[in-house]
Order: C-alpha cells, then structure tokens, then sequence
C-alpha cells in the first residue's frame, strides 16, 4: 500500500484521517503546520500528501506551490465548503483532487484509493509510450521514451499528467475529444476533478509551451466541446 503524509491543523481531525487510512493499508505520518509538512514531503518522498489549505505557518496553497516546483507527488487537498476559489486555484496549481469539509472519512479514504490508481494508471500508460517513436515537428518535438518535450528548441519542464495529456493530443492530431474522454483517458475512470482539471491542465501545458504566437497554438479548444490538436502544413 501507500506511504501517505497528512497536513492538518486540527489534530483531532488528523487522528481519525490517520487512523482511517492506517486501516485502509496505509503507512501514515503527519504535521500540523506548514512548514513541517512540506520539510517531511521533502525528507520521507510519500506517494500522496493530504492537504489541508488553512495552514498555520505556511498557508496551505503556498504549500502545494512549494511541492509542484520539487515534485510530482499526487495531492488531495481539504477546504472549507465557502472557499470554492480556493478549490479552483488549488487544481491550477496542481492538486489531484479535493474534498470539502465537513466530510466523512470513507469519502477520503475513496478518493484516496481513486488518486492512487490513477496515479499507476498515468505510471503504466508512460511504459507503454516507450514503445512509440517520438512526435517530430518543425516547433514541437515529443519524446516518450526521454520523456522530453522541446518548443521551438526549448526544453519544457511537464508533469506527468501534463506530458500523458498533450502526448494523447498529439500522436491523435486532427481528432476532437471531450472533456469527459479526456478526463476518462488521462485521469483514469473515477476521476472525480470534474471537467474544469482538463481546462486548468491545458491553461498550464500552453503556458510551458509558450503561449500565443508558440506551438501552444497547436491546442485548439471547442468551446462547450473539448481540445483538438492542430497538424499544420510542413509537418512530416
């Protein structure tokens, strides 16, 4: 099973997410401030970090900014019911996944095990892209095997979510998805993001590209639709 670290103030509630999760199968450790939690992410590299956003010591999304910079670690973040933009900015910077408070430990040890099969689902769907020959283009070069992406000759640093999804969109150009297949394709079946993951992956995969005027021009969207991947003329 899984090494899970729990960051959450309130110790009470940490207890019984430990003690939960410990039952699950889970080795389980936890802090209750900020700056603790992001220096065990650091030291004990767990397989998921449960985050709660109100923090003391270090607010929870300046957390979870600290840990997309270093690491690919999946997230379940925790927030209050009221902070809905929270939430939002939570996904854009990264987080897997959220459940609002109050909420019931079953419900989290759920989503728990949903990230963590995803996770092994973006891991086995990476092996696989070995087998395929690199994307070659004029301004984009992606490699599945280096795991590399080039624009216009830059290196780009992606996650792995954000390398499985424009990998998907490019060995498929011309070809529109939804947002569910998306979804249903890079996050895995029971995903439970919503569509709007697809939206704030995609902003962050065309800001690394480099934006208008780059290949980031290469990802059209459908509005009420979805994302198609644009071949161009001179493309072999």
């Amino acid at each position: 099973m899984a090494r899970i670290l729990v960051i959450e103030d309130e110790i009470e509630l940490a207890r019984h997410l430990r003690t939960a999760l410990e039952q699950a199968g889970h080795t389980v450790a936890t802090a209750y401030d900020g700056p603790n939690g992001l220096a065990l992410a650091r030291s004990d590299s767990p397989d998921l970090v449960i985050l709660d956003l109100m923090l003391p010591g270090m607010d929870g999304l300046d957390v979870l900014r600290a840990l997309r910079r270093e690491s690919l670690v999946p997230v379940l973040v925790l927030t209050a019911r009221s902070a809905e933009l929270d939430r939002v900015v939570g996904l854009e910077l990264g987080a897997d996944d959220y459940v609002v408070k109050p909420f019931s430990l079953r419900e989290v040890v759920a989503r728990v095990r949903a990230i963590l099969r995803r996770v092994e689902a973006v891991a086995e769907a990476s092996r696989l892209t070995e087998r395929h020959e690199p994307i070659v283009l004029p301004d984009l070069v992606i490699d599945p095997a280096t795991r590399e992406v080039r624009s216009d000759g830059r290196p780009v640093q992606l996650t792995a979510r954000e390398f499985a999804l424009l990998w998907f969109l490019a060995a498929n150009p011309g070809r529109v998805f939804s947002r569910d297949y998306l979804l249903e394709r890079v996050w895995g079946t029971e995903s439970c993001v919503g569509e709007r993951a697809v939206d704030a992956c995609i902003a962050r995969i065309r800001k690394k590209l480099g934006g208008a005027g780059s290949p980031a021009d290469r990802i059209v969207a459908y509005w009420g639709v979805g994302y198609r991947f644009e071949r161009r003329e001179g493309d072999r």
